[in-house]
C-alpha cells in the first residue's frame, strides 16, 4: 500500500483502549480524562475486521496500544485471532508493565512477537512522582521475565525530561549492558500534558552517553521503525533513539493508526483520517471498507507540524490519540 510519497504503508498501531492504570506527569492530567464510552469503542471483531482488510491492502505489522492495552479484558484472544490473519507477519505490544507479570505466560503462547514497555526511572519514589502509582518492582520484574521467556524482542522505551528523568540516562544505558534488549530514547512531543514539560534532544543524551563509552552505529532494515540504534562496547542490547523533533523521520514513515473509536489516523499530529466505526456499523462491505481505507492511505500527510502551528494539528492527549 502507497500513499501518494512512495512510502509503502505496512505497519498498523491499533489502541484497544484510551484507559490507562497510570497516570503520568507528562501525558495525562491526575484526574484522567473523560472516558470514550464503552459503545464509542470498537469491538474486537470490529477492530478484527479492520485489521484484517488492513492487511489485504499491504499491512504486515500490528502493534496493540492503548492507553494501557492490558486492563481491556479479551485482549489475549484478540491477539491470538491477529497472529491466525494470513500476511502478519509480527504482532506486538506496548505497554507501562504493570500488569505484564500476570500476562506474561498468556501473551507468549498467543503468539505475541515483541513487547515494548514503557519505563522512565528506577527510583521508586520517582516513579511514584512520575506515574502518580506505585508498581515500578513489577515493571522491573516483567523486563527480566519477558527477556527470559523468550520474545522476539523486547524494548524498553524511555523519555527524558530535564525536570523528571535527567540524571538517570546512565542508568538506562546499563540496562543494555546486562540484557539483550533495546532502550529507547524516544524525544518528548508537545502533545497534551507533555507541553509543560522540558525536553531532552536525543543528540544531548548521546553526548551525554559518550563521555564514558564508545557509541557504534548498527543497521537495521529499512521499514523497522524509526529508532537509529548504537552499541556500546561489551554491550548485549542496543540503544535507539527516536528523534521526531530534532532529526524528523517523516520521509521514511511507514504507518497509520486506528484510535479506539475507531478513527483511522494517517498521521500521529494530524487531524486527518477517516471515522471507521461510523462506516463499520453503517454495514459497508468489506471491498468498500478497503477502497476507503486505501484512498484515505494515499493521501496521508507529507510530514508533522509539531514544530509549527497548523489547524491541522490534533491536540489530544496521547491516551486519546493512541500511542
Amino acid at each position: 500500500m502507497l500513499d501518494k510519497m512512495g512510502r509503502q504503508i505496512e505497519y498498523l498501531r491499533v489502541s484497544i483502549t484510551d484507559r490507562c492504570n497510570l497516570r503520568c506527569v507528562y501525558c495525562m492530567p491526575e484526574n484522567g480524562i473523560e472516558q470514550v464510552a464503552h459503545d464509542d469503542i470498537l469491538s474486537f471483531d470490529e477492530l478484527y475486521r479492520v485489521i484484517k482488510e488492513t492487511t489485504n491492502l499491504g499491512i504486515k505489522k500490528v502493534r496493540i496500544t492503548g492507553g494501557e492495552p492490558l486492563v481491556r479484558k479479551g485482549i489475549i484472544p484478540f491477539i491470538k485471532r491477529i497472529k491466525d490473519i494470513e500476511g502478519i507477519e509480527e504482532v506486538c505490544l506496548t505497554t507501562n508493565g504493570i500488569l505484564l507479570l500476570d500476562y506474561m505466560d498468556q501473551l507468549y503462547e498467543a503468539g505475541l512477537d515483541r513487547i515494548n514497555i514503557s519505563l522512565d526511572t528506577f527510583n521508586c519514589d520517582k516513579y511514584k512522582s512520575i506515574t502518580r502509582r506505585d508498581g515500578l518492582h513489577k515493571v522491573l520484574e516483567a523486563i527480566d521475565l519477558g527477556v527470559k521467556k523468550g520474545f522476539k524482542r523486547i524494548k524498553v522505551n524511555t523519555v527524558i525530561i530535564k525536570e523528571l528523568n535527567y540524571e538517570e540516562i546512565e542508568e538506562f544505558v546499563n540496562l543494555v549492558e546486562k540484557y539483550d534488549i533495546d532502550v529507547r530514547f524516544i524525544e518528548l512531543m508537545p502533545i497534551g500534558e507533555g507541553k509543560d514539560y522540558t525536553p531532552t534532544s536525543n543528540d544531548e543524551i548521546k553526548e551525554i552517553i559518550k563521555r564514558n563509552r564508545n557509541l557504534y552505529p548498527v543497521y537495521s532494515k529499512k521499514g523497522a521503525g524509526p529508532a537509529k540504534y548504537y552499541k556500546t562496547n561489551g554491550a548485549k542490547g542496543r540503544i535507539g533513539f527516536i528523534s521526531a523533533m530534532s532529526h524528523e523521520f517523516c520521509q521514511e514513515c511507514n504507518r497509520i493508526r486506528i484510535t479506539s473509536e475507531g478513527f483511522l489516523k494517517l498521521c500521529l499530529h494530524s487531524k486527518r483520517g477517516i471515522d471507521l466505526r461510523q462506516l463499520l456499523r453503517s454495514k459497508i462491505d468489506d471491498h468498500e471498507l478497503g477502497y476507503i481505507i486505501r484512498e484515505a492511505v494515499e493521501n496521508k500527510p507529507d510530514r508533522h507540524h509539531f514544530n509549527e502551528n497548523s489547524e491541522d494539528q490534533d491536540n489530544r492527549l496521547m491516551s486519546q490519540i493512541g500511542g
